[in-house]
């Protein structure tokens, strides 16, 4: 997970109706995350050749106050890439989340990990060397902040927002000591985030994974 703080002002046009973005500090962030989909099952039910595979996203953070009246913090994807033509085309055709299908591969050697995807006759991807122990985030730090977003939110073409709950515990952690990123971002996310990616994380880490159950979307009533 590469976390890039970003002017809001990038954002503002893509925060879904009913939501409003989601500030740390003062701060907005973007988050390259690459991450593997393992044992996947839709509804309970195992899909053949579609249970393990790699995705790479572009995320920022939104939240919106239920109806409980507590906050609640989610994500709001830019874009997922994904090796599986039929994932990507249910997701983006159905529930109107900006897929998009590559070939892709991961590795995992020792304390590095990459995940690539092939676009334009080239690999292209990133890459991280891990180092020291796992640790669990503390509540309030930036780590904490961005792992901790139970909520999905997606703009529907009808203008309508559709909302999803994301449960999983707390992941154990660790640092990033170097990165490389290999990718024209320009023509993948647009050249206003290539620029933004092209700046320093302001943080890095990797997630050791967990279980994880999403939710049915809902579609939020718009007042």
């Amino acid at each position: 997970m590469l976390n890039f703080e970003v002017d809001p002002g990038l954002l503002a046009s893509r925060v879904p109706g009913g939501c409003e973005l989601d500030f740390f500090e003062g701060r907005t962030f973007v988050s390259l995350v690459g991450f593997l989909f393992l044992e996947t099952r839709v509804l309970g039910v195992p899909i053949p050749f579609h249970r393990n595979f790699e995705e790479v996203n572009l995320r920022f953070y939104v939240r919106r106050k239920g109806e409980d009246g507590a906050w609640r913090h989610g994500v709001v994807f830019v874009k997922e890439l994904v090796p599986r033509w039929a994932v990507a085309v249910v997701a983006k055709n159905v529930f109107g989340e900006p897929y998009q299908s590559l070939p892709m591969r991961h590795r995992l050697e020792g304390d590095q990990l990459a995940y690539q995807w092939r676009r334009g006759g080239a690999w292209e991807g990133i890459e991280v060397t891990m180092q020291g122990e796992p640790y669990t985030a503390s509540p309030g730090t930036e780590p904490s902040f961005i792992t901790e977003s139970y909520w999905g939110y997606t703009a529907w073409k009808s203008g309508a927002t559709a909302e999803y709950a994301v449960e999983h515990p707390l992941w154990r952690l660790r640092n990033v000591a170097d990165y490389r990123l290999n990718a024209d971002f320009a023509t993948l996310y647009g050249p206003a985030f290539a620029g933004a990616l092209a700046r320093k994380p302001s943080s890095a880490f990797v997630a050791d994974g967990s279980p994880v159950t999403v939710g049915k979307a809902h579609v939020l009533r718009q007042e």
